[in-house]
């Protein structure tokens, strides 16, 4: 079952793509979007994390600290993000092997990786905004940007 809206957010600790780690309960007063997707360097994925570099400034004019998150080792992430002048982070849930993934509902054990689930944590670190797509299917990420609006009326 996916995280819901109003649910605290599973706290986590992952490395990033320069292994060092990173804490969720760490950003707590900030927002935080939390991006999980299959593997780097996949069509969808890189469709999907490229519109949201190029997008990252709705984000973080609106304070929100951008995360993506899949079950890749670090060292493909480091690459990855080179690669695609990723400015913001990408984190490893490699091992224990999709357990942050698990955590928020949005691991595939039998394929060993996550799922496209995306999910906005408010300051307070609940979360404010789930959304789960299924295999193959592509995110819609004005929905996000809607939630990260609703965000700062409700401040």
């Amino acid at each position: 079952m996916p995280a819901d809206v109003g649910t605290p957010a599973p706290d986590f600790t992952l490395k990033n793509q320069d292994n060092c780690e990173v804490t969720l309960s760490s950003f707590q007063g900030r927002p935080v979007l939390l991006v999980f997707y299959p593997f780097a360097f996949s069509r969808i994925c890189t469709g999907e994390l490229r519109e949201l570099r190029d997008g990252l400034a709705t984000y973080t004019n609106a304070g929100v600290e951008v995360i993506a998150i899949s079950t890749d080792p670090t060292y493909a992430l480091k690459a990855y993000a080179e690669k695609e002048d990723y400015r913001f982070m990408l984190l490893s849930d490699f091992w224990p092997h999709g357990a942050t993934a698990l955590a928020y509902g949005v691991f595939n054990e039998k394929a060993g990786m996550a799922v496209r689930g995306t999910f906005l944590v408010n300051t307070d670190a609940t979360v404010a905004f789930a959304e789960v797509n299924g295999p193959g299917q592509p995110r819609d990420q004005a929905a996000w940007q809607r939630a990260v609006e609703a965000l700062s009326t409700v401040s």
